[in-house]
């Protein structure tokens, strides 16, 4: 691969943000939207890609996109919720309510 071009961009039609590198899809999060709130439900990076960061770069990515949008959300992949706790400047994105509901909901099932 020569083309090292890194960039994460959201695919409505797929319900998910990717992360491609040089064009080929290496990663992404999941999501599903629940009125204003956007609910990211899984990450997952190929394992040919790991230990490059990209992981970071897509929860970044999606969690500027949800701030641009004007949305809040609720990160109920681990892998998210990990990152919004090392990264504070994203915890005005997180919607307290919805968060308590769906994790509520999660170990009702």
């Amino acid at each position: 691969m020569t083309d090292e071009t890194v960039e994460v961009h959201d695919d409505p039609g797929r319900h998910r943000y990717e992360v491609t590198v040089g064009g080929e899809v290496a990663g992404f999060v999941a999501y599903e939207d629940r009125g204003d709130v956007r609910v990211l439900t899984h990450t997952e990076v190929d394992d040919r890609f790991e230990g490059r960061g990209l992981g970071s770069r897509l929860a970044r990515g999606a969690l500027d996109d949800v701030r641009r949008s004007g949305r809040r959300m609720v990160a109920l992949c681990p892998f998210v919720a990990r990152y919004v706790e090392r990264h504070p400047e994203y915890a005005d994105l997180v919607d307290p309510g919805a968060d308590a509901e769906l994790r509520a909901g999660d170990r009702a099932r």
